[in-house]
């Protein structure tokens, strides 16, 4: 881990480097604060310790350019002349903490394990948000730039949005991408598979059920409605979804007001619904399985997701991608794809989408040499 030290007095810094090596930390120090903004340009540190009172500049300036700089690092104030004031302000600029001089060193060695500790979440949350709300959507054909446009221009409303497309062209990425830029994006994301779910426990999933409203229900369970009060609401797959189950999501839509299975106490609810499916709702209104009032109060907002095969462009991005995703999540050492071998992959009739596209990669890796030749392709995918 490593600490950087900004501070213009040269027996501090130094004497505190000294203390924090003995402790086994990589330490670099700066005697102001424009050459400690330079060095964290330039190098990645954990916990950045900077002195408040600095000629040119000074702490509170260096801690207004780290934060424009977007850095992650864990920034304690230290100084002489302090008081609460001064602590409450370098809080909300973003400081982790304050310390005064002179400096103690239990003081100084919990601060760094407390931060260190907070870097390492902070991390966390980020990749746990991007494995959960969504990835980049990647492509850069038109077709997908058209998607990706739609996304800008409706996420910060709170429209209802229909995403239509076959099963494995990403419904679901585009769902979390709607979410993640929109104005709900720290409230609650909740998905549900509706085909998933037996037609008889839907209305309870969605609504929820007090106790002893059925046999099984031996406690009140919250419905997915009400667990996403506030956020976004992703039904999958709405095509597949009993009547009765639609006639009371439109009240909810209508209403925003829901009744637990068992009860008849209405609760009112916040939340943004996003629907997809990979049938023609059209002619399923037509057939009598689904509700047209339904239909048109989901569909605001329709966005329809290409076939693979109809952004063929975009594949060599997408194996790029996959490869550098699989190797990463496996440990496998990353392979490089052969021209041919990438021509036949894009040639390729893809009936499963991007899931079929991103399988075949994973295989690839698995039972290919030192690189994925056009016969390896023949051979494990064509």
């Amino acid at each position: 881990m490593k600490i950087l030290i900004i501070d213009d007095e040269r027996s501090i810094r130094n004497s505190l480097k000294e203390i924090l090596v003995d402790e086994g930390y990589d330490v670099d120090v700066a005697e102001n604060g424009a050459q400690g903004c330079e060095m964290v340009d330039k190098e990645k540190y954990s916990v950045i310790f900077c002195d408040i009172k600095m000629p040119e500049m000074d702490g509170m300036e260096v801690l207004d350019r780290l934060a424009a700089m977007g850095v992650e690092a864990a920034v304690v104030m230290i100084s002489g002349h302090g008081d609460i004031q001064t602590a409450v302000e370098c809080i909300k600029k973003g400081a982790f903490d304050f310390i005064q001089k002179p400096l103690d060193l239990n003081r100084i060695l919990i601060t760094i394990k407390n931060a260190t500790e907070k870097v390492s979440l902070v991390k966390e949350t980020k990749i746990l948000k991007k494995k959960v709300y969504g990835q980049e959507m990647i492509g850069e054909s038109g077709e997908i730039l058209k998607v990706k446009d739609m996304i800008e221009k409706v996420a910060p409303t709170d429209a209802r949005v229909l995403i239509i497309g076959s099963n494995g062209t990403g419904k679901e990425l585009v769902a979390r991408n709607l979410h993640q830029k929109s104005s709900r994006s720290t409230a609650p994301y909740v998905e549900v598979n509706c085909a998933a779910i037996p037609s008889e426990l839907i209305e309870s999933e969605l609504f929820g059920h007090e106790k002893g409203a059925f046999t099984s229900a031996i406690k009140q369970h919250k419905g997915k409605f009400e667990q996403a009060d506030g956020g976004t609401l992703f039904l999958d797959e709405i095509g597949d979804m009993s009547l009765a189950a639609q006639a009371k999501v439109l009240r909810v839509l209508q209403e925003k007001k829901l009744s637990r299975v068992g009860s008849d106490k209405d609760i009112i609810v916040d939340v943004r619904v996003l629907a997809a499916t990979n049938k023609n709702l059209k002619a399923e209104i037509e057939k009598g399985t689904f509700r047209e009032d339904l239909y048109h109060r989901l569909s605001v907002i329709v966005i329809n997701v290409p076939t693979l095969d109809d952004r063929k462009t975009d594949i060599p991005l997408l194996v790029d991608h996959f490869i550098g995703q699989i190797c990463s999540e496996t440990g496998m050492p990353p392979r490089e794809v052969d021209p041919e071998a990438m021509k036949l992959l894009v040639e390729k009739s893809w009936t499963g989408n991007i899931r079929e596209l991103r399988n075949v990669v994973e295989r690839l890796l698995i039972l290919s040499g030192s690189r994925i030749t056009a016969e390896d392709v023949k051979s494990y995918v064509l």
